[in-house]
């Protein structure tokens, strides 16, 4: 027992009570490829025996910002895992590259295994929903550095794709069509924007909000993990023939949509093509935030965009539609720049 770490503010048998917590939880996200056991230096994995000929890696790294804070006061931590899985693996997903592996990191201010169970948990959840192994992490303990009951999280995937097959925009062209996937809700951007709405109209998380689920508390309504789309999109990848894939994050369509367009091609984009949640109308309502801006912040609903020819959309659709996702044309690639909302 290292007294002297302890009497700093380091517990070192709550961190290896965490490992001892975790382990069943890293192990149920085995895929082949793994190599190696939870504890060692560094996580290991065997690309050779998956046989491909060209592969190219394509890596990712994200957090979840400041949803942290509604995890906090509502005393949730088994979904914001999924979120830093997701914010990762969507990210080379777009780059049609399914994700092989993922480490997470995890910073906390004071060791409480069983909080970081569920983190770590929630983890190894989202490594299932995208068919990625979580082969390693690192759990910090740092008194000083963060608030009573406060942590960090932060994660980092790697995928593969054939180089045939890598996805990168360059075969978009005018006449192609958007095919936009649901949202989960708000995913894990905006959420300062999120807070202060929550916050200057002094909602009470604890409690459902007449305008959304009424039986549902605001906060686990706000808490809502972010859609994992790797095993459904891969389907379309492997089946049509997929010009562009954009991930709707942070800035959404405005900032996220021409990154997967060639210099000179813009899109108009047809409101009313899909659901808008319930949620950004609440967010839009109570902030007083002006229509066209919130475009320009959430996913308002959509949290992936594939790019093909009108040919092969209802085949994309059709595939999302089996594998349970909510999916329509909602635009048009076009002579141009910017985003258009029709």
């Amino acid at each position: 027992m290292a007294k002297s770490y302890e009497n700093a503010g380091v517990n070192l048998e709550a961190g290896y009570e965490v490992v001892r917590r975790i382990k069943s939880h890293v192990k149920s996200t085995n895929r082949p490829g793994v190599m190696g056991n939870i504890g060692s230096f560094g996580g290991m994995f065997d690309l050779a025996s998956l046989n491909y000929k060209e592969p190219i890696l394509v890596s990712g790294t994200d957090g979840v910002g400041t949803k942290l804070k509604l995890a906090f006061e509502m005393d949730k931590h088994d979904t914001i895992g999924i979120d830093a899985v997701a914010m990762c693996v969507n990210d080379v997903l777009a780059q049609g590259a399914e994700p092989l592996f993922f480490l997470d990191y995890v910073a906390v201010g004071h060791n409480e295994p069983a909080k970081i169970e569920a983190i770590v948990a929630s983890v190894a959840e989202g490594c299932r929903q995208a068919g990625c192994a979580l082969i390693g992490g690192e759990t910090a303990e740092m008194p000083g550095m963060y608030g009573g009951g406060e942590y960090d999280i932060a994660g980092f995937t790697c995928g593969v794709v054939e180089r045939e097959k890598l996805i990168d925009g360059s075969k978009v062209k005018a006449g192609d069509v958007l095919v936009g996937v649901a949202s989960s809700g708000v995913h894990s951007n905006g959420f300062s924007l999120v807070r202060k709405v929550v916050s200057d109209n002094g909602f009470d998380l604890h409690q459902p909000h007449e305008d959304l689920c009424p039986e549902t508390p605001l906060g686990e309504v706000l808490l809502t993990p972010t859609r994992i789309y790797v095993k459904q999109v891969l389907e379309v990848v492997h089946s049509c023939d997929v010009h562009g894939i954009c991930h709707v994050t942070g800035g959404g369509f405005d900032e996220n949509i021409p990154r997967i367009l060639p210099e000179g091609l813009g899109v108009e984009v047809t409101e009313g093509s899909w659901e808008i949640l319930p949620v950004f109308k609440f967010l839009e309502k109570h902030g007083k935030i002006a229509h066209r801006e919130m475009f320009n912040i959430f996913n308002m609903g959509v949290g992936m965009v594939i790019a093909l020819d009108p040919s092969e959309a209802q085949k994309a659709i059709d595939i999302l539609t089996a594998a349970g996702e909510k999916a329509s044309v909602i635009g048009t690639i076009v002579e141009g720049e910017g985003v258009v909302i029709k």
